[in-house]
């Protein structure tokens, strides 16, 4: 077993997992990961409002690195990864417990869009705030939330804010896209498209990749990145009882 000190080293061993370099960008920081038998842990503190051990490889060895992510970090580390590798590690270590499977999707390639959508100012950020807590309370993201950097928004013709979406826990080599809501009202009219390819593009010219999280029931949003050329992965994680 050894420690990995970069996110190269980590995207070395993992043969650039896109999961495992996002959660890499923490070192140096408070992020801590390890190697052992081919397998990754990288742990990532406070990263999307959760302390996360993302985990590649064989279960067995992945089950020795989250013991010994455990034992230095504590257990509030909750490892995350592909379903059958955590469902495999929660048979192993009885004390962790499956939590709800969600989405992992990411792209290199910059959508086609003429999107009328920019970033807001601060004195924007009250209108973004009212319409996440009108359409979407449970977001991560929110305005004044550590690790979320900025937003972007579309407004119509009246002015009236109607989507909106976040640069948000973003790392050196993955762009995270977080929080993005449109307007009941102005559904189907694209601009919740446009809005998302105006993020992918700016966020792909920062950090050459970009990603997002997203519920498996949201099926609507999950064709709509699809669309747009990003790319689904089933994830699941599983936490200390």
């Amino acid at each position: 077993m050894h420690e990995l000190s970069t996110w190269q080293d980590v995207a070395d061993a993992t043969v650039g997992d896109p999961m495992s370099v996002w959660a890499a960008g923490t070192l140096g920081t408070g992020g801590r990961a390890w190697a052992h038998a081919g397998a990754t842990l990288v742990a990532a503190p406070a990263l999307s409002l959760h302390d996360r051990a993302v985990v590649t490889g064989p279960v067995d060895a992945v089950a020795a690195l989250v013991r010994h992510a455990h034992a230095e970090l504590g257990p509030r580390f909750r490892p995350y990864g592909d379903p059958g590798l955590i469902t495999g590690l929660v048979r192993r270590l009885p004390h962790l417990t499956l939590r709800t499977p969600f989405g992992w999707m990411d792209t290199r390639t910059a959508p086609k869009s003429d999107a009328p959508a920019g970033w807001l100012t601060d004195a924007d950020l009250p209108d973004a705030a009212a319409l996440l807590d009108r359409v979407y309370p449970s977001s991560y993201a929110r305005p004044g939330t550590p690790g979320v950097r900025r937003w972007a928004g579309i407004r119509d013709d009246t002015g009236r804010l109607v989507a909106t979406g976040a640069d948000a826990w973003s790392t050196p080599t993955v762009g995270l896209i977080s929080g993005v809501v449109t307007d009941p009202a102005a559904r189907g009219t694209g601009l919740g498209s446009r809005l998302c390819a105006f993020l992918i593009r700016t966020l792909l010219a920062e950090h050459g990749r970009v990603a997002l999280m997203v519920d498996d029931w949201n099926t609507a949003a999950i064709r709509l990145y699809e669309r747009l050329g990003m790319r689904r992965r089933p994830v699941v994680a599983c936490a200390a009882r």
